[in-house]
């Protein structure tokens, strides 16, 4: 192997697995076996004792460095460390600055707030700012004099649900403030911040806010702008999420226009001109694990075709990832870089064998759709186990999406950047008159796109759901993968059959079992009932957040659709348009009387639930042959 690849993988190895250890002996144990590995390695490559010295030396140091930044710990001053031990919230008065423009999600604005003042005492750190209703928009740079309560963030109850805590966490914020009141002191001048907000507004204004936001992620990326959910969702179904966060497709537009267009020029201009596109990508979208490691990659990929010499894609791929980990260790446990990785050793390794099987085996007429095939297929398989472990679910028409939406996605790509370039830079009278007219044949581009992506993600069976799956079954699917994604490994593929047959049946097995899944979060409860790939469900709440975390629940756990719905709480007009898209039957409470009476059942296929005395305290719910006695007063809506 060469040795830039050799490093590289055992480097990005030490980093990857020192996120993950949790104490010094486990540490040990994967110092031992990554440096046990390169001897064995060097030994059989003929490598210098020298070369295998430094190379253990390097996975110690960077080991070292990835397990121990992995995650950050509150520092002296930090707000957290005010709250009581006991947990009870603490009224405060805080003065800080926002950190970046706030989210706005049902009338609730939320953002980080850099703390410099708690309580008239000195801080230093960052609290997780939330203001409902939202009266005040959160602008970078603001600063801010607050009162409210201070408390901790609380763990999901679920894995299904959010992790706050460990969100936050990742982000060295260890506290939230739910405010009561709030003044304005002053706003910093934030120019960056300022542009992307300028690009944002003015395509929104112009296009439309599911158009101009499509448009503002193209250059910006979906993380620097508000987009519908329906749009996210709807992207994310068909498989096309990629195209709405900032990355290397982005980069490889603009990087790809800057180049052929001084293409005729000497080298020093084509670099600069190659810098610039990169350094504005990087300044738009900000320095997210995806936009660095685009960067990095495009700027090695610049210097070495400038440069006249063949590039490595593969170990530069490593490196880049390594000096991201070195930088940043909290990147490792961050779902969007790990996709990112993925993604692209994808196309490293597996674009280029895939395109030429298909130039070999597929009928003349067929060969150029090669190209735009076999770059979806790759990262799509590469990053399959990825979305089976976090997300429980994979879209089934990703690979005709992408195909369908390749021709729309790289003109619109270089018109949105293009146009964010004149909004920028133009006066605001020529802007006033040019832009309308030249935004419109993009904005009828882009609703190609959006009615494309809504289209297929209504297919039926758009996304599979297979439910939570167990890591070590994700790792026995990737291992069966691989011998199909490497071309080096073709031997081990009948093997590797076995494996993957073996993963999907323990799956199954675990999808098909009778069980009932009891979820409290935030004074409300959702009790799952499931038999034999079906489920139903008991919410206390009937209100529009409760519905949401029942469609996780339910699609988190591989359901569709469930069969019924007793809610024991009476649902709004407005949700209950969300709680009929969950369920074929909804039986709601109304007007303080039971969704059932006493000796009715609501019941389908080894699912139901009944009223089990006169006064209705008791309900008794079955799943399978299984029958469990409730209390209702322990699903009653509690106060939260």
């Amino acid at each position: 192997m060469k040795p830039v690849f050799s490093a590289g993988l055992l480097l990005f190895m030490a980093c990857m697995g020192a996120t993950s250890v949790r104490s010094p002996v486990q540490w040990l144990s994967l110092v031992a076996l990554l440096v046990g590995g390169l001897v064995a390695w060097g030994r059989a490559s003929h490598w210098p004792r020298k070369v295998m010295a430094g190379l253990a030396l390097m996975l110690c140091l960077v080991s070292a460095r990835c397990g121990t930044g992995v995650m950050p710990q509150p520092q002296p001053g930090d707000p957290s460390l005010f709250i009581p031990r006991d947990g009870t919230p603490l009224a405060v008065r805080l003065v800080g600055r926002i950190h970046a423009d706030g989210a706005v999600t049902n009338g609730r604005c939320r953002s980080l707030l850099d703390v410099s003042s708690l309580n008239g005492q000195f801080s230093r750190g960052r609290t997780e700012l939330t203001i409902d209703p939202c009266m005040t928009p959160l602008l970078t740079g603001s600063w801010l004099e607050l009162e409210g309560e201070l408390r901790r963030p609380q763990p999901g109850s679920h894995p299904l649900l959010a992790r706050g805590d460990e969100r936050l966490a990742l982000q060295r914020t260890w506290s939230r403030l739910r405010t009561d009141a709030m003044h304005v002191l002053r706003q910093d001048w934030t120019p960056l911040a300022d542009a992307r907000r300028t690009i944002a507004e003015r395509f929104a204004d112009l296009a439309g806010e599911q158009s101009g936001g499509l448009l503002a992620a193209l250059v910006l990326g979906a993380a620097q702008v508000s987009l519908p959910q329906s749009l996210r969702e709807g992207f994310r179904v068909a498989g096309l999420s990629h195209a709405l966060a900032a990355s290397g497709f982005h980069l490889s537009v603009l990087l790809g226009s800057a180049l052929a267009c001084t293409r005729t020029l000497p080298a020093a201009l084509r670099l600069a001109a190659g810098s610039g596109a990169m350094a504005l990508f990087l300044v738009l979208a900000g320095a997210q694990p995806s936009v660095v490691r685009a960067v990095l990659m495009g700027a090695a990929a610049l210097l070495i075709r400038e440069s006249g010499h063949r590039s490595r894609p593969l170990g530069v791929l490593l490196l880049t990832l390594v000096l991201m980990l070195l930088v940043h260790p909290t990147w490792g446990r961050s779902i969007g870089f790990q996709l990112s990785a993925a993604a692209t050793a994808g196309l490293v390794i597996s674009a280029g064998p895939l395109e030429q099987w298909m130039v070999q085996n597929w009928p003349q007429p067929l060969h150029r759709l090669a190209p735009a095939l076999s770059i979806p297929l790759a990262a799509l398989f590469w990053t399959l186990p990825l979305q089976l472990l976090y997300f429980g679910a994979a879209p089934l028409y990703a690979l005709l999406s992408n195909l369908l939406a390749a021709p729309l996605l790289a003109p619109l790509t270089l018109a949105a950047m293009a146009l964010a370039v004149m909004v920028l830079l133009l006066p605001a009278a020529l802007s006033a008159a040019l832009l309308p007219w030249m935004i419109w044949p993009v904005q009828q581009l882009s609703w190609w796109l959006i009615s494309l992506v809504n289209w297929i993600s209504q297919w039926p069976g758009a996304q599979l759901l297979t439910g939570p799956v167990h890591p070590l079954l994700v790792l026995l699917f990737a291992l069966g993968l691989l011998p199909w994604l490497l071309p080096a490994q073709q031997r081990w593929r009948g093997l590797s059959l076995l494996w993957l047959l073996l993963a999907v049946c323990l799956q199954v097995h675990v999808q098909l079992r009778d069980d009932l899944i009891r979820v409290e979060q935030w004074g409300r409860q959702w009790l799952v009932l499931r038999h034999r790939g079906r489920a139903a469900l008991l919410s206390s709440h009937g209100d529009e957040l409760s519905c949401r975390i029942a469609t996780r629940l339910s699609h988190g756990l591989g359901h569709q659709r469930l069969d019924w719905i007793a809610v024991l709480d009476p649902v709004g007009t407005d949700q209950q348009l969300c709680w009929n898209a969950l369920a074929r039957t909804l039986q709601v409470e109304q007007r303080g009387r039971l969704p059932l009476t006493p000796g009715q059942r609501l019941q389908s296929d080894g699912l139901s639930v009944g009223v089990a005395d006169q006064r209705g305290r008791m309900l008794n719910v079955r799943f399978g042959t299984r029958v469990q006695r409730l209390r209702r007063s322990d699903l009653r809506p509690q106060s939260g």
